[in-house]
């Protein structure tokens, strides 16, 4: 695979609509179909099937369903549980759609680390985020989290298809942020339980 400024984008626009999945997993599916139906966005030769009358409309009748069940209190914690694979399939797909490798093998193998990790990395973020929402605000807050999530799938989906590395850029560094910050939440859960442990010896 030769670096060069398009393979460049390219992976960088994997990387957005990947990470894209991890807010909302058929907005961005949705958003990179529509893309390939109107010849904006060159998709692999097998995943041309992406931009079909019928997996727009698939796409398009999830996402609704997908965004409005966010809006149930609770419920949207439980779908987090099953949005966590699906976000994983969807990031690791748009990936492997866009990566310019010959060889097939390789192409889901760098969709499944790059795109789907991205995915999941960003999924875990967002339940960790709606998690908090439901414990200090006993769900009234998730609403917000909900519509920010589905504000940040549209936006950052529609984004990697005008500026790909600038948003690459950013999703890296949202990565970092919460990686750290469930760094920290393990620390501390560690440290409460050595410190529970000691006080039960």
């Amino acid at each position: 695979m030769e670096l060069n400024i398009e393979t460049i984008s390219a992976i960088a626009l994997g990387i957005g609509l990947s990470a894209s999945t991890g807010f909302r997993v058929f907005i961005p599916l949705l958003v990179a179909g529509l893309a390939s139906y109107f010849g904006i966005l060159p998709l692999g030769e097998n995943f041309a099937w992406m931009g079909s009358i019928p997996a727009l409309i698939c796409f398009g009748v999830a996402a609704v369903v997908e965004v409005l069940a966010y809006y149930i209190p609770f419920v949207d914690n439980l779908l987090d549980t099953i949005a966590t694979p699906l976000s994983v399939g969807a990031g690791t797909l748009l990936m492997t759609s866009v990566i310019p490798i010959e060889s097939e093998w390789m192409k889901w193998i760098m969709g499944f680390v790059v795109g789907g990790g991205a995915a999941a990395t960003i999924q875990s973020g967002s339940a960790l985020t709606r998690l908090m929402s439901s414990k200090f605000t006993a769900g009234a807050g998730n609403p917000v989290v909900s519509t920010t999530e589905g504000v940040a799938a549209t936006g950052f989906s529609i984004m990697s298809l005008i500026m790909p590395i600038v948003v690459a850029i950013l999703v890296v560094i949202f990565i970092i942020v919460i990686l750290r910050l469930v760094y920290r939440k393990l620390l501390k859960k560690r440290k409460e339980e050595a410190n529970n442990s000691k006080i039960v010896e």
